[in-house]
């Protein structure tokens, strides 16, 4: 158990950030509703602000079962401790996600390493290894439906962590292979599934801030 909850502390805690991940319970890390802030005032877990709604939380955190070979490896590299994992579907029903919170040795270095890694293949590797919830509308998402990726450092040297996301149309349909450069449609399509997947990294990076802002003292 924990006391954290006074969200109207402005001044992070450094020494709460690098322990959050293993000190918050899973479905505050991973709250039922993400969303986006109103001005910079709002709430991001509130479910009038919604954008996303928690599916499921695995409970294994191993970063081989969280993360995708190719950057699997480049975790593991650096360090990789943990991969917290979660599934959302959007308000429509249309769209799941599974974002992914990679912890990592303290500092600025790795995580910094983690995301120049995933920028240095073209923003077009896959990371995360999606996580099926049965009895939803993402219990056939898998890897051969995975439409989108994003992958980005938290700010800050206190919170040691990189954000990923894979996303997916809860239907199944596939964006298809990546295509070529006179192939506009797929690509504009593919993009989109990306710009999703970069949205979900954000509100959840707004969330964890909120988490380490909201640390107090022991």
């Amino acid at each position: 158990m924990h006391a954290y909850n006074n969200s109207r502390q402005t001044i992070a805690n450094p020494a709460y950030g690098p322990v959050l991940w293993r000190d918050e319970p899973a479905d505050e890390l991973f709250p039922d509703h993400l969303g986006r802030r109103d001005g910079g005032a709002g709430d991001v877990t509130k479910p009038e602000n919604a954008s996303w709604h928690r599916l499921g939380i695995s409970p294994d955190t191993s970063c081989d079962k969280g993360l995708t070979a190719t950057v699997k490896r480049a975790a593991n590299r650096l360090g990789c401790k943990a991969v917290l994992r979660a599934t959302y579907v959007d308000p429509t029903g249309n769209t799941v996600a599974t974002v992914v919170l990679i912890v990592l040795p303290e500092g600025e270095s790795k995580k910094k390493e983690l995301e120049d890694f995933f920028l240095a293949q073209d923003g077009q590797a896959a990371t995360v290894n999606p996580l099926p919830v049965p009895g939803t509308l993402a219990a056939g998402f898998k890897p051969d439906r995975r439409n989108g990726a994003a992958l980005r450092q938290t700010g800050g040297e206190n919170l040691p962590y990189a954000i990923a996301a894979t996303t997916g149309a809860a239907d199944g349909r596939v964006a298809g292979d990546l295509p070529d450069a006179s192939d506009i449609d797929v690509t504009l399509d593919r993009e989109s599934w990306h710009g999703v997947a970069g949205n979900v990294v954000e509100l959840l990076k707004a969330h964890i801030d909120e988490l380490q802002m909201a640390g107090a003292s022991a």
